[in-house]
């Protein structure tokens, strides 16, 4: 998605997540969401077809010191997101409609990878498939999320 680059109040959190500089002028103003942030999510690669992110296990455990199985689905849901909203363009916006996980294997350590991957691009819904893995290529679990693509009031 190219758009002229303005920046917005958001320039710092944009760069620090690792959102190239040709989609600031889209994100500028909203920024990666308080979320994205507090779990430490990082994007490595950003289209509609693929969109791949890591995000540390530290800070993101549940009480038995694994990585918690709400943290894998906020790191598929943000990656399907937004690949679904780079789809959706400009005045146009992905609305999350349903989200499921399958979770394989648990992790205590280190970074997870998610790689999202697009199943079906359409004008009004776009699913896609995020398979997080450990540094060690393993998959930890399997997610797909389906978005609802509508125009934006106003």
């Amino acid at each position: 998605m190219k758009d002229n680059f303005t920046p917005g109040p958001y320039a710092a959190e944009l760069a620090a997540a690792g959102v190239p500089e040709e989609m600031h002028g889209w994100l500028g103003h909203y920024g990666v969401g308080a979320l994205v942030v507090k779990m430490g999510i990082h994007f490595l690669e950003m289209s509609p077809e693929r969109t791949v992110g890591t995000m540390p296990v530290e800070g993101n455990t549940q009480v038995a010191g694994i990585l918690h199985g709400g943290a894998h689905v906020v790191l598929a849901e943000t990656l399907g997101s937004f690949a679904a909203g780079m789809h959706a363009g400009p005045k146009r916006q992905a609305l999350g409609i349903d989200v499921s996980a399958t979770h394989h294997r648990a992790i205590t350590a280190g970074t997870v990878t998610g790689t999202c991957t697009a199943i079906h691009l359409g004008r009004t819904l776009t699913t896609h498939e995020i398979v997080m893995t450990d540094e060690q290529g393993r998959r930890l679990s399997t997610a797909r999320i389906t978005n609802l693509i509508r125009d934006i009031a106003g």
